[in-house]
């Protein structure tokens, strides 16, 4: 019998995933507005687990179900945030506060529980100075530091990749079919090797994200002969740094939404698509029919399929539909059942969410954008925190912030005997 209780970083979860931002407060007495250069697009309609990704039916088989034991009680289950914007916010002059004290934004998430920063890199942008690989280095020193994990979701794009889109990035434009797999291949050593040069080489590499169509391409939908070979070279290119350097980090797959994960890693081990380790998935029930308790089960039936650790690598839930004085409109705009749009609810969903991945021997949960606020910095979407995915704090919610760093502080999550 295993011991029932998770590590202790486990039972400060939530940032503990859901550190709010203790305090809160502005200077003045509200909560620090931030901006945000660059908006999340709308996501793509789900793609449902029955519709035919190809245009033939492929004739392979499936894989055989494995059978994964679960994680032994040392092995941590990560609390992870994306950080991405937190570079950005603090030269737009956020200022995060505890106790009326200011404070690093890492070493705030490290304090109260969280263990793992994930940040995305865009390969060229002309529109931004942040995500890119000079960027992603400060924020994985920043987190280093602090004592926490990395995750590296390469986008393989200039600008935001999706299941709607993955544009190839202009500097590769005028390359052939054939050139992309090499080419995808030397950038993305490249990258880890300056990331290994620093000494922060990310303790997970994520091969695209959100890829449910391929990547790198100017159409929609998968074409599984081509995009194979993309998937295969970006790993080996992982699997070669690694071994060159004495180095483990794990590879991750990542695809929107846990509907589309079934048919998806199907399709791509019969292609062979076999060597990473970690199924990534998006999970925002607004655009999912699962329950955080079904998304746990769903992860028991992923790593026993295939023989893969499984961790929702973005996730979010609203706190409130109240909008600040800005521009941009909310993303998400409406609740699932039994949560509500409350600090309360997203902290509910958040532990339900988190409780149903260790119960299910799951590898962890990542919120995404936690400290992306409202600034006085203007984009081209406007001023705001353009895409507003719900972070842990916003203008005029202090008073929530405490009430959140109490839960996270206390509670306790079980895990499997």
């Amino acid at each position: 019998m295993k011991n029932p209780q998770i590590s202790q970083m486990a039972q400060i979860l939530l940032l503990g995933l859901l550190v709010l931002l203790v305090g809160c407060q502005s200077e003045e007495g509200g909560v620090v507005d931030t901006a945000v250069s660059t908006p999340q697009p709308s996501p793509s309609p789900t793609v449902e687990a029955t519709a035919e990704p190809t245009a033939e039916p492929t004739p392979l088989p499936t894989p055989a179900p494995t059978v994964v034991p679960m994680p032994e009680a040392d092995v941590p289950f990560y609390l992870g945030l994306d950080l991405s914007y937190v570079n950005e916010m603090d030269d737009c002059g956020a200022i995060y506060l505890e106790n009326g004290q200011s404070r690093d934004a890492y070493e705030l998430f490290s304090d109260h529980g969280a263990n793992l920063v994930r940040a995305r890199l865009w390969h060229n942008p002309d529109w931004t100075d942040y995500s890119t690989l000079p960027d992603v280095t400060k924020t994985f020193l920043r987190a280093k530091e602090a004592g926490m994990a990395t995750l590296l979701s390469i986008h393989y794009s200039d600008n935001w990749a999706d299941p709607g889109k993955q544009q190839i990035p202009a500097a590769w434009a005028d390359l052939t079919e054939a050139e992309l797999p090499d080419t995808l291949y030397q950038y993305t050593y490249d990258v880890l090797s300056e990331l290994y040069a620093q000494g922060v080489l990310p303790n997970f590499v994520q091969i695209g994200n959100e890829t449910n169509a391929g990547l790198v391409k100017w159409v929609d939908g998968l074409d599984w002969p081509r995009d194979a070979q993309l998937f295969n070279a970006g790993i080996r290119a992982v699997r070669d740094i690694a071994a060159e350097t004495n180095t483990h980090p794990q590879i991750v797959l990542h695809v929107a939404q846990p509907e589309n994960a079934s048919w998806w890693f199907r399709e791509a081990a019969q292609h062979g698509i076999t060597d990473f380790d970690v199924i990534g998935l998006s999970y925002y029930p607004q655009w999912s029919q699962l329950s955080p308790v079904d998304v746990g089960a769903f992860t028991t039936y992923l790593r026993q399929t295939f023989g893969k650790d499984v961790m929702i690598v973005e996730t979010a839930y609203p706190w409130t539909f109240d909008a600040v004085d800005e521009t941009a409109d909310n993303i998400l705009n409406q609740g699932i059942r039994g949560y509500g749009i409350s600090p309360a609810g997203q902290r509910q969903f958040l532990v339900d969410l988190s409780q149903s991945l260790i119960s299910n021997g799951g590898l962890g949960v990542v919120y995404w954008e936690p400290a992306w606020v409202s600034t006085q910095c203007t984009t081209r979407w406007g001023q705001d925190r353009t895409g507003k995915m719900p972070p842990f704090l916003t203008s005029k919610t202090a008073t929530n912030c405490t009430k959140a760093l109490n839960f996270s502080a206390t509670h306790t999550y079980t895990q499997p005997s």
